[in-house]
């Protein structure tokens, strides 16, 4: 190199000042030289090889004041995965790059080339950056190198983009550090980035700090991907800097940084990572695929900082960015604005991201647009989407094609997806292919899979291999499954081994199984806790239980003292809250609190009320039901119905009903009739009712003897 060294040494030579001022025809460089750094932006395409790094190519400029504006032509780009550097063009100040010159810049070019060949030292930096980027190294070289010689910056820096081009890294890296210590910007970045390559990494943070302290979008990037690699807490600041001038991969990456750390850990977007549908269920569409732990959508708790991360993902997305698109259309999705998710999904998927694909095919088939949503989801698995595969094969085996749904399911599998080995065990159950069943959950199980594991030991479970199966509970619970926790529970339950099996039931109820409340709740009255068994069954009365609705109307039952009759002119009370629960646990289909609706109803005087829930319950099997319902009928003098319903009631073994037969009988003077059901009310009981039977019997064979 003709110079090397530091700032001081450069500044007692004279050299890179220019302190002189040039004729005012020079204006046009300015101008030509003044393309906004925002230009310089990364690409997302991680699918793409990488290539060396070309730096970028500024312009000269007027003054030692704008000596470090650059206008990129060629941009130093890296990969969203790996931070490596990759070469992309951008549009520079005449239009894309290789594209015909107006007749302007041809004009403008001739009178760079004129003042160049006269001396002009602006113009031969400039011409020579104008034939860089046109790729005519050989013509642009002596330009340079005379530019440089005369100390401009600006032409430093392009003469060793010039080498660098040329495979001259070394003699480039001299260059850019003259250039990078008169203070330009783009080859302390270029700098930086030619020393992290190296290895030398203090050498690399040295030179992107200077360039990013200098406002540089690339080198405050580059920067912060130095950082971020060291996990060092500065990463924000740089890649806001970044962002805010307009370097789209900055403003992804922020808004990922913001994501993680509102959630506080690495999440992910479409569906967590191992899962599938639950146990049972046939589709795999319903739960989205397992996705890398760092490239989740926003879900964490910290609204503010969520709302931050949506911003920048928005400037990304409308920048072109298609992951950046994707995670936007995820936040909207959650929000509840499918339409507008939908949207940013469909650019993303246009282009090239499988997964927005995949979320647009899921989004089509929540508004019933199966068919458009199959497509979608063509397109992301013939791109390697498990999840769109899982889909697809969910949808088809939905229609009953089979063979079809298990070709996409081993599709979603060969694509590094569990979920496709898991739901290959459901399909192969529901044809009860049980030995391939077994083999295929077995496989999803040993990859992780806890829901895998948890079907893995019900089959083994009901093929009576309760020691087989006690591991993969265990196995599945420890890892989360809260189906498995109830299912330890149950054959905790099985064992008489009470204490054990209510652990598990707690921890699967807390986790919202509804039956585990239930249990819990059940054994905590069991034990005299009734205020905690309040708690438990209301919430799985609050999830749908039907049987812990009517336990909980009955612990609120036993509080209150039972009302009596209506008084003449009175308005009929208000149903309490333990009658709202009968009421709930009886719509649901429980013959019990049907029952006991009926019974309430009747004890406030409603009679038609109490009639409809007596023969519900009665219909549905309910002895108690049909005798109750026998009793109202005969109070309002159809003894005939009420003497079927009782027929009913005393078959299926209920005492009273045979009693209340064998009265009808008696009455009517059907003495051996009457008898025949005394005999059924003795053998029945209650004791009462069997004292009460035995008695009429006596009487009945008494009448029959005399």
């Amino acid at each position: 190199m003709v110079f090397m060294g530091d700032r001081a040494t450069l500044l007692e030579t004279g050299r890179f000042v220019q302190h002189r001022v040039h004729r005012p025809g020079s204006a046009m460089n300015a101008a030509f030289g003044g393309t906004a750094a925002g230009n310089d932006e990364t690409t997302d395409t991680p699918e793409t090889p990488e290539t060396p790094e070309t730096p970028e190519i500024i312009k000269a400029t007027e003054t030692a004041e704008t000596a470090g504006c650059a206008a990129t032509v060629e941009s130093t780009e890296f990969t969203e995965d790996t931070g490596s550097a990759r070469t992309g063009r951008s549009v520079g100040a005449t239009g894309t790059s290789g594209s015909a010159e107006s007749p302007e810049s041809a004009e403008s070019e001739a009178r760079h080339r004129r003042a160049a060949d006269a001396g002009d030292t602006a113009s031969m930096s400039v011409l020579g950056a104008l034939l860089l980027r046109r790729g005519d190294l050989d013509a642009a070289e002596p330009y340079l190198r005379g530019a440089t010689a005369e100390g401009d910056r600006a032409a430093a820096n392009n003469l060793g983009v010039l080498l660098h081009q040329r495979g001259y890294v070394d003699d480039a890296a001299g260059w850019w550090r003259i250039a990078a210590v008169a203070g330009s910007a783009a080859a302390a970045h270029a700098l930086g980035r030619h020393y992290r390559e190296r290895g030398d990494e203090p050498g690399a943070e040295y030179w992107l700090r200077q360039s990013a302290e200098q406002g540089h979008a690339l080198g405050a990037y580059a920067l912060a991907d130095l950082l971020e690699h060291r996990s060092d807490v500065g990463a924000e600041r740089w890649l806001r800097a970044a962002a805010e001038q307009g370097h789209r991969e900055a403003a992804y990456r922020l808004a990922r940084l913001l994501d993680r750390n509102a959630a506080d850990d690495p999440h992910d977007a479409f569906g967590r990572p191992g899962l599938g549908p639950g146990a049972g269920e046939l589709p795999g569409a319903s739960g989205r695929a397992a996705r890398r732990k760092d490239d989740g959508p926003v879900a964490g708790p910290a609204t503010g900082r969520v709302g931050e991360a949506e911003q920048w993902y928005r400037q990304a997305a409308a920048r072109g960015h298609r992951r950046a698109a994707l995670h936007l259309g995820a936040i909207l999705e959650q929000r509840g604005e499918p339409k507008e998710a939908g949207r940013w999904y469909l650019i993303s998927a246009k282009a090239g991201e499988a997964r927005a694909a995949c979320a647009l095919g899921f989004l089509l088939r929540d508004a019933g647009d199966e068919e458009s949503a199959a497509v979608w989801w063509l397109r992301a698995a013939q791109d390697g989407d498990g999840n769109a595969a899982n889909a697809l094969g969910a949808l088809h085996a939905a229609r009953g094609e089979q063979q079809t749904a298990e070709r996409w399911y081993r599709a979603a599998m060969d694509a590094g997806d569990v979920n496709g080995a898991y739901n290959l065990g459901l399909l192969c159950a529901a044809q009860d292919r049980t030995p391939q069943a077994e083999q295929w959950y077995r496989r999803a199980a040993y990859a992780g899979h806890r829901e895998a594991a948890n079907a893995l030991a019900v089959l083994l479970l009901q093929a009576g291999d309760a020691t087989g199966a006690e591991p993969w509970f265990s196995k599945a619970a420890e890892a989360g499954s809260v189906d498995a926790a109830f299912n330890l529970g149950i054959l905790y339950s099985g064992r008489d081994e009470d204490r054990m099996a209510l652990v598990w039931y707690e921890r699967a109820a807390a986790a919202g199984h509804t039956e585990a409340a239930l249990q819990v709740g059940m054994a905590l009255l069991h034990h005299g806790e009734e205020q905690e068994a309040e708690r438990h069954l209301r919430c799985a009365a609050g999830g749908g239980s039907a049987e812990a609705a009517f336990r909980l109307a009955g612990v609120l039952d036993s509080r209150q003292p039972p009302p009596g009759p209506p008084a003449l002119g009175e308005p009929m009370p208000e149903k309490t809250e333990c009658e709202e629960w009968y009421e709930r646990a009886a719509e649901q289909g429980h013959r019990r609190a049907q029952v006991r609706v009926g019974m309430l109803a009747a004890a406030r005087g409603d009679v038609d009320s109490a009639a409809r829930w007596y023969r519900e319950a009665a219909e549905s099997g309910s002895r108690n039901g049909a005798f109750n319902l026998g009793l109202l009928l005969a109070r309002e003098g159809s003894e005939r119905e009420a003497a079927l319903w009782w027929s009913r009631a005393a078959n299926d073994g209920h005492g009273r009903a045979a009693l209340r037969l064998a009265l009808l009988a008696a009455r009517r003077g059907e003495l051996t009739e009457g008898q025949r059901w005394c005999a059924r009310a003795v053998q029945l009981g209650p004791a009462e009712v069997a004292e009460r039977a035995a008695r009429l019997s006596e009487a009945l064979h008494q009448e029959l003897t005399a």
